[in-house]
């Protein structure tokens, strides 16, 4: 399967990994300066395409038009939005993915603007939460791909070594996605400026190792 994604993120990166993985085409776009550093160590550098996707000239480069899935997970959920429709209007991709940054905005994303699948994190960890609070033990709340990564549940207490330092310039594991922030009830989106609150349970999907370093990660500061 050949899958042209449009940002390159850690969900964007993570989802190219994946997809590479399972030994199917990627094709990646981004443009950012600091991101392509770092997906350049990440991933081959052939499936990376310097650009913006909003160019139809960089869509024709990375080949848009033999592609069989779209997936816009850029940081903007207007440009996820246009990226859809512009690709199923101009090259009639079959099938788009979009994800909705922003809960409020979900309802933009349908059939309407050529969205097939919106991945709204919010609604779907808030599912998850309901269908598995009743199990009591929240550590690992999902097995994923036959057990190599799972979903976990870490909380955050007073005096961690997280607290006080935003997302973007916090060491985490390589294989590590920060899903979502519950705070006092609500979902929380990270973002690279977020800051980590005492009490936020947080929601991230990683390996075995990588849940041993958040773990650490989010531990108390030793006393000295």
């Amino acid at each position: 399967m050949f899958v042209v994604i449009a940002g390159g993120g850690r969900t964007g990166a993570q989802l190219a990994r994946y997809l590479l993985d399972e030994g199917h085409q990627i094709h990646l776009i981004e443009d950012r300066k600091e991101v392509l550093a770092r997906i350049h160590r990440e991933l081959p550098t052939e499936v990376i395409f310097s650009g913006n996707p909003l160019n139809p000239t960089v869509l024709d480069e990375v080949g848009i038009a033999e592609a069989q899935v779209f997936a816009a997970t850029t940081t903007s959920d207007e440009a996820n939005l246009a990226l859809c429709y512009y690709t199923r209007e101009k090259y009639n991709v079959p099938r788009t993915i979009a994800r909705v940054n922003n809960p409020r905005n979900a309802w933009l994303f349908d059939s309407k603007l050529h969205v097939d699948v919106a991945v709204n994190q919010a609604e779907l960890l808030s599912r998850l939460i309901e269908e598995e609070m009743s199990l009591g033990d929240m550590m690992t709340l999902l097995q994923l791909r036959k057990g190599r990564y799972s979903l976990v549940e870490e909380k955050i207490p007073s005096g961690a070594k997280a607290l006080g330092i935003p997302i973007k310039d916090l060491p985490f594991p390589e294989n590590c996605v920060i899903a979502a922030i519950i705070r006092n009830g609500e979902i929380v989106v990270p973002r690279g400026a977020t800051f980590f609150e005492e009490n936020d349970e947080v929601l991230a999907v990683t390996d075995d190792d990588g849940a041993k370093q958040l773990s650490d990660l989010f531990a108390k500061l030793a006393k000295k």
